[in-house]
Protein backbone atom coordinates (compact mmCIF):
# COMPACT_ATOMS: atom_id res chain seq x y z
CA UNK A 1 0.00 0.00 0.00
CA UNK A 2 2.79 2.33 0.98
CA UNK A 3 4.23 1.91 -2.33
CA UNK A 4 1.58 3.04 -4.19
CA UNK A 5 1.08 6.12 -2.31
CA UNK A 6 4.66 7.17 -2.71
CA UNK A 7 3.32 7.10 -6.83
CA UNK A 8 0.42 9.40 -6.09
CA UNK A 9 1.49 13.12 -7.45
CA UNK A 10 -1.11 14.80 -4.80
CA UNK A 11 -1.17 14.62 -0.79
CA UNK A 12 -4.57 16.61 0.05
CA UNK A 13 -4.88 16.75 3.84
CA UNK A 14 -7.88 18.75 4.55
CA UNK A 15 -9.88 19.86 7.16
CA UNK A 16 -13.80 19.06 6.60
CA UNK A 17 -16.49 22.05 8.45
CA UNK A 18 -16.28 24.98 6.81
CA UNK A 19 -13.39 24.20 4.22
CA UNK A 20 -14.07 20.42 2.21
CA UNK A 21 -17.63 20.50 2.86
CA UNK A 22 -17.65 24.46 2.67
CA UNK A 23 -18.32 26.36 -0.39
CA UNK A 24 -20.64 26.50 -3.08
CA UNK A 25 -22.92 23.66 -4.06
CA UNK A 26 -20.73 23.84 -7.46
CA UNK A 27 -17.53 23.86 -6.09
CA UNK A 28 -17.98 21.07 -3.94
CA UNK A 29 -19.53 18.99 -6.86
CA UNK A 30 -16.34 19.70 -8.97
CA UNK A 31 -14.04 19.18 -6.59
CA UNK A 32 -14.78 15.76 -5.38
CA UNK A 33 -15.96 14.75 -9.15
CA UNK A 34 -12.41 15.75 -9.89
CA UNK A 35 -10.51 13.69 -6.68
CA UNK A 36 -13.15 10.73 -7.82
CA UNK A 37 -11.49 10.63 -11.58
CA UNK A 38 -7.68 11.31 -10.55
CA UNK A 39 -8.14 8.91 -7.73
CA UNK A 40 -5.18 6.92 -8.39
CA UNK A 41 -2.91 10.35 -8.17
CA UNK A 42 -4.53 11.60 -5.01
CA UNK A 43 -3.96 10.43 -1.12
CA UNK A 44 -6.82 11.97 0.51
CA UNK A 45 -6.23 12.99 3.84
CA UNK A 46 -9.40 14.08 6.66
CA UNK A 47 -8.09 16.63 8.99
CA UNK A 48 -11.00 17.06 11.35
CA UNK A 49 -12.09 18.00 14.71
CA UNK A 50 -15.47 15.08 13.51
CA UNK A 51 -14.94 11.74 15.05
CA UNK A 52 -14.73 8.24 13.06
CA UNK A 53 -18.39 7.25 13.15
CA UNK A 54 -19.49 11.15 11.71
CA UNK A 55 -16.84 10.72 9.16
CA UNK A 56 -17.88 7.20 8.01
CA UNK A 57 -21.49 8.18 7.70
CA UNK A 58 -20.43 11.23 5.58
CA UNK A 59 -18.69 8.83 3.41
CA UNK A 60 -21.42 6.50 3.56
CA UNK A 61 -24.57 8.59 2.88
CA UNK A 62 -22.69 11.94 0.49
CA UNK A 63 -21.63 12.23 -2.54
CA UNK A 64 -18.00 12.82 -0.44
CA UNK A 65 -15.26 11.27 -1.54
CA UNK A 66 -13.71 8.05 0.59
CA UNK A 67 -10.44 8.96 2.80
CA UNK A 68 -7.63 7.05 2.13
CA UNK A 69 -6.84 8.22 6.04
CA UNK A 70 -8.46 10.20 8.52
CA UNK A 71 -6.33 12.66 11.45
CA UNK A 72 -9.49 12.67 13.26
CA UNK A 73 -10.55 14.06 16.73
CA UNK A 74 -8.15 17.18 16.60
CA UNK A 75 -5.24 14.76 15.73
CA UNK A 76 -5.90 12.73 18.51
CA UNK A 77 -7.13 9.61 16.53
CA UNK A 78 -5.67 8.22 13.54
CA UNK A 79 -7.49 6.04 10.86
CA UNK A 80 -7.54 3.94 7.68
CA UNK A 81 -8.76 1.63 5.29
CA UNK A 82 -12.27 1.12 3.44
CA UNK A 83 -14.03 0.91 6.98
CA UNK A 84 -11.82 4.07 8.41
CA UNK A 85 -10.70 1.67 11.09
CA UNK A 86 -8.11 3.18 14.07
CA UNK A 87 -4.71 2.61 13.34
CA UNK A 88 -3.44 1.33 16.36
CA UNK A 89 0.13 1.28 15.68
CA UNK A 90 -0.04 5.04 14.89
CA UNK A 91 -2.47 5.82 17.72
CA UNK A 92 -0.31 4.04 20.31
CA UNK A 93 1.77 7.28 21.72
CA UNK A 94 -1.28 9.47 21.61
CA UNK A 95 -2.83 7.25 23.87
CA UNK A 96 0.04 6.56 25.73
CA UNK A 97 0.36 10.75 26.25
CA UNK A 98 -3.39 10.81 27.23
CA UNK A 99 -3.05 8.31 29.85
CA UNK A 100 -6.60 8.30 32.36
CA UNK A 101 -6.74 12.49 31.71
CA UNK A 102 -9.97 12.62 31.03
CA UNK A 103 -12.07 12.36 34.00
CA UNK A 104 -9.12 14.71 35.71
CA UNK A 105 -10.29 17.22 33.52
CA UNK A 106 -13.98 16.87 34.21
CA UNK A 107 -13.11 17.29 38.07
CA UNK A 108 -10.71 20.38 37.25
CA UNK A 109 -12.93 22.32 34.88
CA UNK A 110 -16.36 21.23 36.40
CA UNK A 111 -16.75 24.67 38.06
CA UNK A 112 -15.85 26.89 35.29
CA UNK A 113 -18.53 28.62 33.78
CA UNK A 114 -18.94 29.03 29.81
CA UNK A 115 -17.77 25.67 29.19
CA UNK A 116 -20.68 22.80 28.26
CA UNK A 117 -19.10 19.21 28.00
CA UNK A 118 -19.52 17.83 24.17
CA UNK A 119 -21.40 14.61 24.79
CA UNK A 120 -19.59 12.76 21.98
CA UNK A 121 -17.88 9.66 23.67
CA UNK A 122 -14.07 10.88 22.74
CA UNK A 123 -11.43 8.75 23.43
CA UNK A 124 -7.98 10.81 23.88
CA UNK A 125 -9.70 14.22 24.42
CA UNK A 126 -12.32 16.23 26.04
CA UNK A 127 -13.98 19.15 24.38
CA UNK A 128 -16.12 21.63 25.52
CA UNK A 129 -18.48 24.09 24.01
CA UNK A 130 -17.30 27.56 25.10
CA UNK A 131 -19.09 30.93 25.43
CA UNK A 132 -16.27 33.81 25.02
CA UNK A 133 -18.19 35.93 26.90
CA UNK A 134 -17.95 33.89 30.00
CA UNK A 135 -15.57 31.78 29.78
CA UNK A 136 -12.21 32.68 32.39
CA UNK A 137 -8.80 32.56 31.45
CA UNK A 138 -8.27 30.25 34.35
CA UNK A 139 -10.12 27.14 32.27
CA UNK A 140 -7.03 27.09 29.64
CA UNK A 141 -4.45 28.03 32.57
CA UNK A 142 -5.75 25.28 34.48
CA UNK A 143 -5.55 22.26 31.54
CA UNK A 144 -2.04 23.89 30.61
CA UNK A 145 -0.84 23.76 34.31
CA UNK A 146 -2.11 19.79 34.52
CA UNK A 147 0.11 18.63 32.16
CA UNK A 148 -2.09 19.36 28.87
CA UNK A 149 -2.96 21.36 25.25
CA UNK A 150 -5.53 23.87 25.18
CA UNK A 151 -6.94 24.79 21.81
CA UNK A 152 -9.69 27.48 21.12
CA UNK A 153 -11.55 27.51 18.10
CA UNK A 154 -14.22 29.90 16.29
CA UNK A 155 -15.59 30.99 19.35
CA UNK A 156 -17.23 28.37 20.09
CA UNK A 157 -14.66 25.16 20.26
CA UNK A 158 -12.41 24.15 23.85
CA UNK A 159 -10.52 21.24 23.20
CA UNK A 160 -8.52 19.69 26.10
CA UNK A 161 -5.42 17.49 24.30
CA UNK A 162 -2.28 15.14 24.94
CA UNK A 163 0.69 17.34 25.02
CA UNK A 164 2.24 18.29 21.58
CA UNK A 165 -1.16 16.54 20.08
CA UNK A 166 -3.05 18.49 17.56
CA UNK A 167 -3.91 18.28 14.08
CA UNK A 168 -0.86 19.52 12.30
CA UNK A 169 1.82 17.27 14.62
CA UNK A 170 -0.15 14.26 13.67
CA UNK A 171 -0.18 14.85 10.11
CA UNK A 172 3.35 15.32 10.03
CA UNK A 173 3.75 11.63 11.67
CA UNK A 174 1.30 9.94 9.24
CA UNK A 175 3.36 11.51 6.20
CA UNK A 176 6.80 10.45 7.63
CA UNK A 177 4.95 6.54 8.33
CA UNK A 178 3.88 6.62 5.03
CA UNK A 179 6.79 7.65 3.95
CA UNK A 180 5.24 10.53 1.23
CA UNK A 181 7.13 13.48 0.08
CA UNK A 182 6.32 16.73 1.91
CA UNK A 183 6.64 18.63 -1.24
CA UNK A 184 3.57 16.73 -2.35
CA UNK A 185 1.36 17.73 0.31
CA UNK A 186 -1.71 20.55 0.91
CA UNK A 187 -2.57 20.97 3.78
CA UNK A 188 -6.26 22.93 3.73
CA UNK A 189 -8.15 24.83 6.73
CA UNK A 190 -10.28 27.73 8.22
CA UNK A 191 -10.10 27.74 11.91
CA UNK A 192 -7.70 28.16 14.48
CA UNK A 193 -7.79 24.17 15.13
CA UNK A 194 -6.27 24.11 11.41
CA UNK A 195 -2.74 26.52 12.89
CA UNK A 196 -0.91 23.90 13.24
CA UNK A 197 -1.34 22.39 10.11
CA UNK A 198 -0.16 25.82 8.62
CA UNK A 199 2.57 25.50 10.84
CA UNK A 200 4.02 22.58 9.33
CA UNK A 201 5.59 23.83 6.50
CA UNK A 202 3.86 21.89 3.92
CA UNK A 203 2.55 24.02 1.38
CA UNK A 204 -1.33 25.48 2.46
CA UNK A 205 -4.35 27.11 1.46
CA UNK A 206 -6.13 29.42 3.59
CA UNK A 207 -9.74 29.35 2.31
CA UNK A 208 -11.93 32.35 1.64
CA UNK A 209 -14.06 31.99 4.98
CA UNK A 210 -11.14 31.18 7.10
CA UNK A 211 -11.59 32.74 10.69
CA UNK A 212 -9.79 36.53 10.85
CA UNK A 213 -7.91 34.88 13.62
CA UNK A 214 -6.06 32.45 12.02
CA UNK A 215 -5.50 34.33 8.96
CA UNK A 216 -3.70 36.90 11.58
CA UNK A 217 -1.75 34.10 13.03
CA UNK A 218 -0.22 33.03 9.58
CA UNK A 219 -0.13 36.04 7.82
CA UNK A 220 3.33 35.92 7.28
CA UNK A 221 4.01 32.34 6.28
CA UNK A 222 5.31 31.97 2.71
CA UNK A 223 3.96 28.38 1.99
CA UNK A 224 0.23 29.69 2.54
CA UNK A 225 -2.00 30.78 0.03
CA UNK A 226 -4.74 33.10 0.95
CA UNK A 227 -7.62 32.04 -1.28
CA UNK A 228 -10.65 34.87 -1.80
CA UNK A 229 -13.00 31.00 -2.48
CA UNK A 230 -14.79 29.62 -0.05
CA UNK A 231 -14.36 26.23 1.16
CA UNK A 232 -13.97 23.78 -2.12
CA UNK A 233 -13.73 26.86 -3.75
CA UNK A 234 -10.19 27.52 -2.56
CA UNK A 235 -8.90 23.76 -2.41
CA UNK A 236 -9.90 24.10 -6.23
CA UNK A 237 -7.83 27.61 -6.91
CA UNK A 238 -4.95 25.94 -4.39
CA UNK A 239 -4.60 22.50 -7.09
CA UNK A 240 -5.16 25.11 -9.81
CA UNK A 241 -2.27 26.77 -8.59
CA UNK A 242 -0.17 24.37 -8.18
CA UNK A 243 -0.80 22.37 -11.79
CA UNK A 244 -0.57 25.07 -13.68
CA UNK A 245 2.87 24.49 -14.85
CA UNK A 246 1.58 20.92 -15.84
CA UNK A 247 -0.58 18.04 -15.21
CA UNK A 248 -4.08 17.83 -14.74
CA UNK A 249 -6.18 20.54 -13.01
CA UNK A 250 -10.01 20.75 -12.38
Amino acid sequence: MHDNLERRRLVLATDLDGTFLGGSVESRELLYSWIKSNRSDITLIFVTGRDLPFVRALVRDTSVPQPDFVIGDVGTTIAGGPTIKPIEELERPIASLWGNSGARVMALLAEEPGLQLQDTAFRYRLSYFYDPQTLSPDAAEKVRAAGLDCLLSADTFFDVLPPGVSKGPTLVHLIEHLRLDPGDVLVAGDTLNDLSLFETGYAGVAVGNSEPALRARIADLATVHFSKEAGAGGILDAIARRTRSGGTAP
